[in-house]
């Protein structure tokens, strides 16, 4: 059974993924981490080269591949929820949880990165985040299993309730 982290950029996956590992005793994979290890390239080069639709079939490959595994942890990126086929091969292989923030904790934990090309064309850092987070909800909250609101959580304290739940 592996677990699965959803959830916007700034939400804590990668962080609550390696608190978990060290926790549990169970290996982390990032999807983003290793679609750019495949690609030898980060993932605004592969955006800006070929666009998000490749982006997104390399995110497919990676999702399947991992989901397949056992007993790892998935750092999914903020995106894999778009694809109904990466929901049904996570939720096959593991227990997903959506780790959700308010706009204001996101964009405050998220502002000045560099890694991710914008989603949105000609919109505030604070207006894509409501608008990518309207878009997606529903989508994140269809695929989840449990979720948890990160807000007035330490990246400790999620861990921890991940873990309980896991357990359950």
């Amino acid at each position: 059974m592996n677990l699965v982290l959803i959830g916007y950029r700034g939400t804590g996956k990668s962080t609550v993924a390696r608190l978990l590992a060290e926790k549990l005793g169970m290996e982390v994979v990032s999807l983003d981490q290793e679609i750019v290890r495949r690609a030898g390239r980060s993932i605004p080069e592969i955006v800006a080269q070929h666009g998000w639709s490749h982006f997104r079939d390399l995110e497919s490959a990676a999702t399947k591949y991992f989901s397949e595994r056992d007993n790892i942890i998935i750092d999914a990126g903020g995106g894999v929820i778009l694809r109904r086929e990466n929901v049904e091969s996570l939720r096959r292989g593991g227990k997903v949880f959506w780790l959700r923030a308010s706009v204001p904790v996101i964009v405050a934990r998220i502002e000045a990165g560099t890694e991710r090309p914008p989603l949105t064309v000609g919109k505030s850092f604070t207006e894509e985040v409501e608008e990518v987070l309207r878009e997606r909800s529903r989508l994140y909250e269809a695929a989840a299993d449990y979720q948890i609101d990160t807000d007035a959580l330490s990246p400790k304290q999620v861990a921890a309730e991940i873990a309980r739940l896991h357990s359950c």
